[in-house]
């Protein structure tokens, strides 16, 4: 029995983000043979007063949407005739049918923020409930793309220890082996280790010490990916200060971000730590939220 490949899910509404996150998609799709499914939100909404003129009939309106999400799939498929492509109009919020969709999927990609959101909001609701939720990986494309001087590509990956911070170790390197890229392994602190010198009582860092601990925690992480990717070039980064801060500074120059969803010493509650949360919203590249 030949089992077809999970697909890479991408929300389209129209806007100028999920434009972005499809060609992402698409481009994704294309490399790993997989099947794109465009889903689209189709929510009814109420009106609480009556409005003059003709009135629409439901069924008339998701038809047109219907017809219209097929036409953008079949551009695709115009210049990708060897690719798989699947249009999904659902009933209900945009948040609830990418999650629901993204069971069994390889991978959810949408646009920072889509129609209808607040124009001042970095990431609207909907990617942030995506990327809580969703039991797969999701890439969110920022409002505006910057484009880097730099040559060569980069991939960025948080780095801590933490399940969630290998399954991204996991995730950066196979991207970066696509996309002929290198590899940034940051580990940052804000707690370092602190010994007592010479009986006195004044504490003090041993900051040779917890950069050579550091540096091995991510030589540890790192190697299982890095033995899976041979041709795939890495170095370490180990910054001083707030991980959420170093990243988004290094996004800056990143072509991807790479995090767990929940790094160490989070409470174990959380779907979404506070530094996932922290490089979401202000992330100056692509970011992939790795659960």
């Amino acid at each position: 029995m030949i089992t077809q490949p999970a697909p890479i899910v991408v929300g389209y509404d129209g806007s100028a983000g999920s434009q972005n996150a499809l060609q992402w998609a698409t481009a994704e799709a294309v490399r790993v043979m997989a099947p794109l499914r465009l889903v689209e939100a189709f929510e009814l909404v109420i009106a609480t007063r009556p409005s003059p003129g003709h009135v629409v009939p439901l069924e008339t309106v998701r038809t047109v949407r219907r017809q219209g999400l097929e036409a953008v799939a079949e551009r695709v498929r115009l210049h990708h005739p060897d690719l798989k492509v699947e249009t999904s109009l659902v009933g209900g919020t945009a948040a609830k049918a990418l999650i629901d969709a993204a069971e069994g999927a390889r991978l959810v990609v949408l646009g920072s923020r889509g129609l209808g959101g607040w124009s001042g909001l970095l990431v609207g609701s909907v990617a942030v409930q995506v990327t809580t939720h969703a039991h797969c990986p999701v890439i969110v494309l920022p409002h505006e793309p910057r484009q880097h001087p730099h040559q060569g590509l980069t991939v960025v990956v948080g780095v801590d220890g933490s399940k969630a911070s290998a399954a991204a170790i996991d995730f950066a390197f196979d991207q970066a082996d696509a996309l002929h890229a290198r590899v940034i392994a940051l580990h940052a602190w804000t707690s370092p280790y602190l010994t007592y010198a010479d009986s006195a009582s004044m504490l003090e860092l041993d900051e040779d010490q917890f950069r050579n601990e550091a540096g091995l925690l991510v030589a540890e992480s790192v190697a299982g990916a890095a033995a899976d990717h041979p041709d795939v070039q890495w170095t370490t980064e180990l910054v001083m200060g707030a991980a959420a801060h170093a990243l988004v500074r290094r996004s800056e120059s990143a072509d991807l971000m790479v995090v767990g969803s929940r790094g160490r010493g989070g409470f174990t509650g959380l779907l979404l730590g506070s530094v996932s949360q922290s490089a979401l919203h202000h992330t100056h590249s692509p970011i992939a939220i790795v659960h």
